[in-house]
């Protein structure tokens, strides 16, 4: 039942991206993408920030020349795919033929199997206009959480004068990710704001109108959100044989299970990156949407039109951004790679640039404000700089 189509699932920026990259390498065959919500692609990052509850019309991409020809087929979900048969399957029944796929399906977040009323999540625009709605001057909203989202939607939640308890088992928020040093650096922020802090714990219960936790505190709470994390958006793919042991294991042309005509993008493809090691990872940042959309577009593309694989190694760098009050955290690397962390420059209660390193070798920075420094410190996690040569 194998077609002459490339279908994406997962209508994001990466799959937008991926469709661009794929005409861009060459195909000329039909081009699908089919996503589970309603809208055309649009900027996930401020949903969290400070346009938390934007119309869709805010945050849309523009569609690119290339992508002008692209069918969308919105607020449809697919339920399977086979690989042999080079089929999928949408909700509805249909099942759709293709001679290349690209997996872009995102995450999806992680709930917490806790007893008690419906909670709310932040990852779509309906789940940001959702918190929008119930937050107002004196709402007691708490979120269970202490990562970047968690700490954005905090921050943004202070914004709008509503009243925040945050709720999480670490010792101080964004530990996974940037340590003790930086993580408690941000807690006197939020503090400074108002955000009262309730770490060592989780929650046990909750109630119509209050959040029991661990340790018998009873928070009040006219809005329950969880910022608890994501996991990939693959049951689809189950019994496909690829490797979904945490997204979608690829080589380093994001090939999934080393099949030329299956690719994956975005948050859910799993990857080794030689800018560090080989060992394979998903990683979760915005850049990354777009860098791994069109190297898995350009392989999908340049194998379906007949061309030679692009041989050079992806290595991309990973970064992002974290707007919260005043502030703009900005990251370079792996932060969460480090085994050593250090203040290079500033100070952690103003403008700070902290390092990140394994082994003696840079794998990541994160700047507190400083902006003119950010081409500076981002070429030094380009080049892996030791700290030797420093």
């Amino acid at each position: 039942m194998a077609a002459d189509r490339v279908v994406v699932v997962g209508a994001s920026m990466a799959g937008l991206r991926a469709a661009e990259a794929v005409r861009k390498a060459g195909y000329g065959g039909e081009v699908v993408v089919i996503g589970d919500e309603p809208h055309m692609p649009y900027n996930r990052p401020p949903l969290s920030k400070t346009a938390l509850g934007a119309e869709p019309a805010d945050l849309a991409f523009r569609i690119p020349r290339h992508a002008r020809d692209v069918t969308w087929r919105l607020g449809e979900a697919v339920t399977a795919a086979d690989l042999s048969t080079r089929t999928v399957t949408c909700a509805g029944g249909e099942v759709l033929g293709w001679s290349g796929l690209v997996i872009a399906s995102g995450l999806r977040p992680r709930r917490l199997p806790i007893p008690g009323p419906d909670r709310c999540v932040i990852r779509t625009l309906d789940d940001a206009a959702r918190v929008r709605a119930a937050l107002r001057p004196g709402a007691r909203l708490v979120v269970v959480g202490a990562g970047f989202i968690g700490c954005e939607v905090a921050a943004a939640a202070r914004a709008l004068g509503a009243e925040v308890d945050v709720v999480a088992p670490e010792s101080v928020p964004v530990e996974r990710p940037l340590g003790q040093l930086l993580g408690a650096a941000l807690r006197r922020r939020h503090e400074a704001h108002g955000v009262r802090f309730h770490l060592g714990t989780v929650p046990a219960e909750y109630r119509t109108s209050s959040v029991v936790l661990g340790d018998g505190t009873e928070l009040p709470a006219d809005l329950v959100i969880e910022a608890v994390g994501c996991v990939p958006a693959t049951d689809w793919l189950a019994g496909t044989g690829l490797d979904l042991t945490d997204g979608v294991l690829c080589d380093n042309s994001l090939r999934a299970g080393g099949r030329p005509h299956v690719v994956a993008c975005g948050d859910v493809a799993r990857f080794p990156n030689p800018l560090f090691d080989d060992v394979p990872r998903r990683v979760e940042h915005w850049t990354m949407a777009t860098d791994t959309a069109k190297r898995a577009g350009t392989a999908l593309g340049r194998h379906l039109a007949g061309a030679e694989p692009d041989g050079t190694p992806f290595a991309p760098l990973p970064s992002f951004w974290s707007d919260q009050y005043d502030f703009r955290l900005q990251s370079y690397g792996a932060a969460g790679l480090g085994d050593e962390v250090r203040v290079l420059e500033g100070d952690l209660d103003g403008e700070a640039a902290v390092e990140y390193h394994r082994r003696g070798r840079l794998t990541g920075v994160v700047l507190i404000g400083l902006g003119a420094r950010y081409a500076h410190y981002r070429a030094l996690v380009t080049e892996g700089r030791d700290l030797a040569l420093r």
